[in-house]
Formats: C-alpha cells, structure tokens, sequence
C-alpha cells in the first residue's frame, strides 16, 4: 500500500519553475511551500496549482526546512528544490521504495546537473548527491547555515534513478547564489570565532579551483567546467572577504 507523502520546498522568486516543479511532483498527496516573501507571482502560481504556501522570513536554510517538516501531515517527505526535476522512472522508485517494509529512514538521489545548457559530467558534479527521501520521524536538518544536510537516526539507502538538476537561470542569478552561500558560511565561521589569513584568500581559492577543474576533471566539459571552477574558487576568496569584512565592522 502506498504511504501518504508529503513534498516540501523552500521559495524565493520561481516563478518560472513553479509549474515544471509542481507536476513532477503531482504524485505526492500534499505539496507545501515555504516562501521567503517572493516578489513575483511565485505564491500566486503556487497556489493556482493547489500548493499549501506558508510564508517565512529567511534566516538559514536548516531553520527554513525544519520548519517546513514540522507542517507537514504525512511521515514520508520529498524535499526537492524547485530547480530539479523527477522523472517518471524516479517517481515510481520513490513510490516503490516508501510502500516497501524496509530498514532505511532516508534515501539519496543523485543529480544530473545542468549549467549553461550543458549536462555537466564532471567537476566533481558526477558524484553529486543529496538526501531527497526520508521519513520525518528519524530525520531532520543539521542546523549548517549553508550546505545543510540532513541529519538521519538510521539508515540511509541511494536511489538507483537520477533526479535533474537546472540550476542555470543566469550568469547574474548563478552567482547571487554563491553569493549567499559565501555570506552564510562566512557568518558561521564568525560565530566560531574563526579569523582569516593569508592561507584563506591566496591558497584555498586556487586549491578549489585545482580541485575541480583538474583533479576532478572539470576540464573535460569544457568552457563549461572552466567557468564553473573559476566562480567557485571565486566564492571561496568572497567567504573570507566577507568574513574579513566581519571583524573590521565593514558594511
């Protein structure tokens, strides 16, 4: 018998991605968003298409999924973002595997991640994966300000089907992301009390974009994977600029 389930998202200005995400997801008996006040028809949309909103003034992403947990009705919760999209073929991996009698509290699903049009393969992109499945009894997220993930009390299983992941809009949208993601871990390394040098913004920068572009093969997708590993070590300089910016009280 096939459990109830619910799918959460957390929002800010899909507009775009509402409806694509919605009837991927028409499987699930209850779909809620938790919206951080978008200021596009993001809500309007959402709700067109029988979506619960619940609106949330953003703090971090750990607190913003822990909330959206706790409205949900059903035990089984599908926590996908609105840029990644399930296929048929997961859909009825996900739905085999929630009506199975089984051990595992929680599943990963790995990403096939698209960036300027491109599915990009390697990078460290190939590997790319994320708790989507899980029962919200035995799981909830690790409290990271960034980069959250969850926190299972039991096991944890990987689906065998890929989830795509499109989180390409633009140049501009792509790097207000990382933008975000630099300032939350930076206000996380200042509540350790964490001080940058030198090491900071001149070694680990080039050592993320080593990482990625030539350990992990990012060179093999291209102007695509060189783009990709030159913005991503540019996060790392802006997390300790902005950490730096912290101490020094600079706006």
């Amino acid at each position: 018998m096939k459990p109830k389930i619910t799918a959460l998202a957390i929002t800010l200005n899909e507009e775009e991605n509402v409806k694509r995400y919605v009837e991927s997801l028409s499987f699930a008996d209850e779909i809620i968003f938790v919206d951080s006040f978008s200021t596009d028809k993001t809500v309007e949309l959402a709700e067109s298409l029988g979506v619960k909103v619940l609106k949330r003034e953003f703090d971090n992403f750990s607190n913003q999924r822990n909330f959206a947990i706790s409205q949900a009705k059903n035990d089984w919760i599908l926590f996908f973002d609105l840029d990644e999209i399930v296929t048929p073929e997961l859909e009825a991996e996900i739905i085999s595997v929630t009506s199975s009698q089984t051990d595992f509290v929680a599943y990963f699903v790995k990403r096939n991640f698209h960036f300027l049009g491109k599915h990009i393969k390697y990078g460290g992109w190939q590997s790319d994966k994320a708790v989507r499945v899980f029962n919200k009894n035995h799981c909830k997220y690790n409290g990271n300000l960034v980069h959250e993930v969850i926190a299972a009390n039991g096991k944890v299983g990987y689906l065998k089907e890929r989830v795509n992941h499109f989180s390409y809009k633009s140049f501009d949208n792509y790097n207000n992301k990382l933008n975000l993601y630099s300032k939350l871990q930076a206000e996380s390394l200042y509540a350790k009390n964490k001080r940058p040098g030198g090491y900071h913004f001149f070694i680990r920068p080039k050592y993320r974009f080593f990482w990625q572009y030539i350990y992990r093969l990012g060179f093999l997708d291209g102007k695509e994977g060189f783009i990709l590993a030159y913005v991503h070590a540019f996060s790392v300089f802006k997390r300790y600029l902005q950490l730096w910016m912290m101490y020094r009280k600079i706006e």
